[in-house]
């Protein structure tokens, strides 16, 4: 059901005592925070075709051409180079070569769009088709705290994130490696944060791909929670498998990437493209390329289990020619995302792409214009999935806080566009224009004495008062806004309830993996 939740809510199927929940709604009326989390979006607005019909085809011939001749080394993993043998691919070492068509063929059975299931049965997602979802960053190890500190992340820090997304009204998701706890064993502390999301929210979330043994402990607990039934007709992950660009996918993502789909749990794969270093210079280029890795590994994921959900993805920047280092919100990659979309569209797969990108070290002028520059060619784009939409700076190595509010402020302005326009009778205004007439105003009138509660998005962090009322109120520059609100949010938070035998088999199950290895931070 796509329809606003309140946090208090009951969070899915409980059996026996559950913990938490109850009071975040007490806890919010107290401290003024609004606790109405948005649905994910369906869009209203097609999608924006930046490709003509004659470069799809020549993009799509060009892939053809080097997936037969180059082909796409699959390294380290000898059962996947069986499985393409089997299937029909030419397969010299680890290069598979594929005939024309085969990836197409294949990828045919995966579905065009499929539901998310959270334990919270409100928050489910629908990805794929005219939906789109928002997830926070994904990856960095260091995050920026609300004391103004750059350090290295830890579980803790995890946790605020989840927290943070749990309270965000424009957050659909609770993503996945918000940050990386590395205070915690680098093989065990996969395990902390698939239950930090289980235990801190109640909104869907990803799983762990660095170790196929750690993708099997996701499934471990999300079957505890969810049932093993449950979850083996239903998804209830999206995880990140990233092709190793160019033209590579190694043994660790392929691993990651047959757990889950043979369980029938949810992949995107996403060439990772740092266009200049990874892929050509050029936006045809780099796209020939994207087609090449994508379909490959989507395809693949059909030969583990015909039908599994899975989403093409593509993450793409540029390179400065200067300096060496990626950059961000420049046009190139934003063409290069809205062609994969159009790929994807043209495939019928949902897609993966974009968010709230930056290269800037504060949340600062340049995190706002090329976040925005990121955010909005994905929302005219028509992307299903948008991870790292919130939260992301210093070209993903930090996770701020104070931009996480930020950038979900703006989350909730491109969602209100994306809703399209409203021509309900009400809506055409037909009776004040009417009242109104020539030369008078409508601050007065009937109709917007009735609206004007809803009637315009109202940003929680911008400051459009007078420069005296600004100067009164603190002169308050917008990070140091941000800092205030994340802090009422983690104020006002109360985690959501959950089975109190099903935290305790969660917990056992934890300790008993940790002390079955040593610790290895390597």
């Amino acid at each position: 059901m796509n329809e606003p939740v309140e946090i208090e809510q009951a969070s899915g199927e409980r059996r026996g005592r559950a913990r938490g929940g109850g009071g975040a709604a007490r806890r919010a009326a107290r401290s003024g925070v609004h606790l109405e989390s948005l649905p994910y979006i369906m869009r209203k607005l097609e999608p924006v075709d930046i490709l003509s019909a004659e470069a799809i085809e020549l993009i799509e011939h060009n892939a053809d051409i080097l997936m037969e001749e180059v082909g796409v080394e699959y390294r380290g993993d000898a059962e996947a180079l069986a499985m393409w043998k089997d299937a029909g691919a030419d397969v010299q070492g680890e290069r598979v070569h594929f005939p024309k068509g085969l990836c197409r063929e294949l990828m045919k059975t995966a579905p065009s769009q499929f539901t998310q299931h959270a334990r919270n049965p409100a928050r489910n997602v629908e990805i794929g088709g005219k939906s789109t979802v928002f997830a926070p960053v994904y990856g960095p190890p260091f995050v920026r705290d609300l004391d103004g500190n750059r350090r290295y992340a830890t579980i803790e820090d995890f946790k605020t994130f989840v927290k943070l997304a749990y309270m965000a009204p424009a957050m659909h998701h609770s993503g996945g490696t918000v940050c990386e706890p590395v205070d915690i064993a680098v093989n065990k502390r996969h395990l902390d944060m698939v239950y930090s999301h289980i235990r801190y929210s109640d909104k869907p979330f990803m799983g762990s791909v660095t170790a196929p043994e750690r993708a099997e402990d996701t499934l471990t607990m999300v079957r505890m929670l969810f049932g093993e039934d449950f979850v083996d007709q239903n998804c209830v992950l999206v995880s990140l498998i990233n092709c190793n660009s160019p033209m590579t996918l190694d043994d660790t993502m392929l691993g990651a990437l047959k757990v889950y789909a043979r369980a029938n749990q949810a992949s995107i794969v996403s060439p990772f493209i740092v266009g200049g270093a990874m892929s050509p210079v050029t936006v045809a280029g780099t796209l020939t390329q994207v087609l090449c890795e994508a379909t490959s590994a989507i395809a693949f994921s059909q030969l583990c289990r015909k039908g599994s959900p899975v989403i093409f993805g593509t993450f793409a920047t540029a390179i400065s020619m200067q300096s060496g280092a990626p950059s961000f919100g420049t046009p190139e990659p934003a063409q290069v995302l809205m062609g994969a979309a159009q790929f994807a569209r043209r495939y019928n797969l949902p897609f993966r792409s974009g968010g709230s990108l930056t290269g800037a070290k504060l949340p600062d002028a340049q995190a706002a214009y090329e976040s925005a520059n990121t955010l909005w060619p994905a929302m005219l784009g028509g992307v299903n999935f948008m991870l790292h939409a919130a939260g992301w700076l210093e070209g993903g190595l930090v996770s701020s806080f104070e931009k996480f509010i930020m950038d979900c402020d703006q989350l909730a302005a491109a969602q209100k566009f994306a809703g399209g326009i409203d021509v309900s009778e009400n809506a055409q205004a037909m009776d004040a224009i009417r009242e109104v007439g020539p030369g008078g105003h409508y601050l007065g009138c009937a109709h917007t004495q009735a609206n004007f509660k809803q009637a315009f998005h109202v940003s929680n962090v911008a400051d459009n008062n007078s420069f005296e009322q600004w100067e009164i109120e603190g002169a308050k520059r917008t990070e140091q806004k941000a800092n205030g609100i994340a802090k009422a949010w983690l104020e006002a938070y109360s985690a959501p309830a959950l089975d109190e035998g099903i935290d305790e088999s969660l917990r056992e199950f934890m300790e008993t993996k940790k002390a079955s290895m040593p610790d290895a931070f390597g």
